[in-house]
């Protein structure tokens, strides 16, 4: 039983980057794709060509519409919205109910909602805020402010600017990053030394969105201020702005003077997650009101000033929104903190934010002085609703116009994107690298030139079709979404930028590749399962059967040794155990905590025994060729179980199936 128990929790290891990530994380695309429509699935109607006008009337209509049918459509409780424009409320109002169960309604001015990744933009306020004051260079050594060290790696050293734009080089850590029971809860400080990440890509030149990163530079606001992070934010921000329904507490305080919105994975007839604890706290730990989230934007659209009170000099600002970090210039930048998203146009900066329960997106477009704000507080929230909602919200107020026009490239360029990718936002060295495995796109193009990645796919759940507007930039055909291939010293293609700026897909090696590692671990893991099935029959007959006398093998055969059969029974329990756990917990897996420490020291133990007797299996299906009084397909058999015990080794050893217990 124990066996199997540990066996199932190493689908972590295997399925655990799922939906506790923060902002758009995908391989390809940035943006989770969305998923096959049913038939009977209900789509909004299409927007009629033609700008309307932005005002209250069309708006109410507008979101009356679309609103409710993504309630209803994606099983949400309930979502708060607020539209502004030139200083002016447009739309401010609650839909659905912040508690199913007692059908309590969503109110925009009074209900929080937990906001996620939102929290960065916060942090990176303050960061400048105390840059004005001379108290931190974004530029220095982010150690300088830390009592604990960032390990040294590539020579170079990370700094608060390589933290705003993501080019950090951490990898992605999970471990404690979401935790519903307080009792798991550990400081800011603990956090971040408990589970410093690997670096994986020198500073500063390769975009890996990092929560760790952001997290650093809360804690170094922390440091150099002299405050809790928590009541910075509250002194420094929410105060002066009159933001009183906002907090980064985490639950708020009891006296607090808003009441927080249940939060439900997917079903909401199931109970709720309860409220879901972010760390590190600077870079999700923020729960705020519709309203309060306008005094925000409206500060940030009047250069960093609201009704007389300044948070931010208009050049600071001016600083924090020019582009840092940009593929290609016909893609949108990274800026510091905050990230652009275009279309037709428009160049929405903000962020985006994601917990299991709640997803939002908070945008202000400068040119148009329009902000936008839209939360949801249930899991189907994630994926369609938020895209469909930005999307749509720019067709109709802000048309585009002019036709798409493609060039015709030679095949060889037009090739040279082909091949296998992933995220450069994984984990390598953690026990969440076999996640890897399942996150690889494959980008092909066909001969009429027209490029697909069959995991990237648009609203309606169609594959996107590609087709290139220049050389190396490729765009969607009938839509604005766009690729950009990044070619080496040698001119191969090594990684793709897209419209998240955040992340870039990062070629695969041909050993690492998805398609060849899982077909390899899937044979040897076959061929021993015959071995189970063999010995299985055989014991079988022997109990059902025992008056006959067990058949002797024939001449030159030898049964497979105890070790080896031992090999093949623990792989099978091992892997077979993996599946098995993942399906039984479907999407109520959450993120590991403390909790899960036994459990991944018995996985080792498990995978240690499998390692030791296969290690036997191998000297035996080596040796077995020295004799000669052996039939060749007994040879054969003994070196098929050797092989798949030596796969699903370095399997194991390689995809951090067996390692520290902590790092995940």
């Amino acid at each position: 039983m124990h066996l199997f128990r540990a066996a199932g929790f190493s689908a972590l290891l295997v399925f655990s980057s799922l939906s506790w990530a923060q902002a758009p994380q995908t391989t390809l695309p940035a943006t989770p794709p969305a998923p096959q429509p049913h038939p009977e699935e209900k789509t909004p109607p299409a927007i009629p060509s033609g700008r309307h006008t932005l005002d209250q009337a069309d708006l109410q209509a507008f979101f009356d519409g679309i609103i409710p049918l993504q309630l209803e459509r994606s099983d949400i409780a309930g979502a708060s919205v607020l539209v502004m424009k030139d200083g002016n409320v447009l739309l401010q109002k609650g839909y659905g109910y912040a508690d199913w169960k007692n059908k309590t309604p969503v109110d925009p001015v009074t209900t929080i909602f937990r906001l996620a990744s939102i929290s960065k933009l916060f942090t990176w306020v303050s960061i400048m805020q105390l840059e004005e004051q001379g108290k931190v260079d974004i530029d220095a050594d982010v150690n300088r402010y830390l009592d604990f060290q960032i390990r040294p790696a590539f020579g170079q050293p990370v700094t608060l600017r390589n933290l705003m734009t993501h080019t950090g080089g951490f990898e992605e850590e999970s471990r404690d990053i979401i935790i519903t029971d307080p009792k798991w809860k550990v400081s800011l400080r603990d956090f971040l030394i408990q589970n410093q990440p690997r670096r994986l890509f020198p500073p500063g030149k390769i975009p890996a969105y990092s929560n760790y990163g952001v997290g650093l530079a809360s804690y170094v606001v922390q440091r150099v201020s002299g405050e809790p992070f928590e009541q910075y934010e509250k002194e420094h921000i929410f105060a002066p702005l009159g933001m009183t329904h906002s907090t980064f507490y985490q639950p708020p305080p009891k006296a607090f003077p808003a009441t927080p919105s249940e939060g439900y994975r997917g079903n909401t007839e199931k109970p709720p997650v309860g409220f879901e604890i972010f760390n590190p706290v600077g870079a999700g730990g923020l729960s705020s009101t519709a309203a309060d989230m306008g005094r925000f934007g409206q500060a940030l659209l009047n250069g960093g000033e609201l009704e007389g009170t300044r948070i931010l000099k208009p050049e600071t600002l001016a600083a924090m929104w020019t582009p840092q970090f940009q593929a290609n210039p016909k893609l949108p930048p990274q800026c510091m903190g905050f990230y652009q998203t275009w279309r037709n146009g428009l160049h929405w900066i903000g962020h985006e934010g994601d917990l299991i329960a709640f997803h939002s997106l908070f945008f202000v477009e400068s040119k148009e002085k329009v902000l936008l704000f839209v939360s949801y507080n249930s899991a189907g929230g994630g994926r369609k609703p938020r895209p469909e909602i930005i999307n749509m919200f720019s067709d109709r107020y802000y048309p585009a116009d002019g036709k798409q026009v493609f060039v015709n490239l030679s095949r060889a360029e037009l090739t040279a994107i082909e091949g296998t990718y992933e995220t450069t936002r994984r984990s390598d060295s953690t026990r969440l690298a076999p996640g890897n495995l399942f996150e690889q796109g494959t980008a092909t193009v066909d001969k009429d030139g027209v490029l697909r990645v069959p995991d990237f796919k648009n609203l309606r759940g169609h594959t996107i079709k590609w087709k290139p507007i220049a050389k190396d930039l490729w765009q969607e055909i009938d839509g604005q979404e766009r690729l950009f291939a990044i070619r080496d010293d040698q001119g191969t293609v090594v990684r793709l930028a897209y419209d998240f700026p955040g992340v870039q897909a990062q070629r695969v090696s041909w050993y690492e590749n998805g398609k060849y590692v899982m077909s390899a671990a899937g044979a040897s893991l076959g061929i021993l399962a015959l071995v189970v099935i063999a010995m299985v029959l055989r014991t079988g007959r022997r109990i059902f059967l025992r008056r006959r006398p067990r058949p002797a093998p024939q001449p030159g055969t030898r049964w497979l040794p105890f070790v080896t059969k031992m090999a093949a029974w623990i792989w099978v329990a091992l892997l077979g155990g993996t599946f098995a756990f993942f399906a039984a917990q479907g999407d109520d897996l959450n993120p590991p905590t403390p909790a899960w420490d036994k459990w991944f020291y018995l996985l080792n133990f498990v995978t240690a025994l499998a390692l030791v007797f296969s290690v036997f299996a191998i000297i035996s299906g080596i040796s077995v060729w020295r004799r000669g009084d052996l039939r060749r397909i007994t040879k054969v058999k003994f070196s098929l179980v050797a092989l798949a015990c030596l796969v699903l080794s370095w399997f194991a050893i390689h995809w951090n199936i067996i390692g520290p217990v902590k790092r995940i």
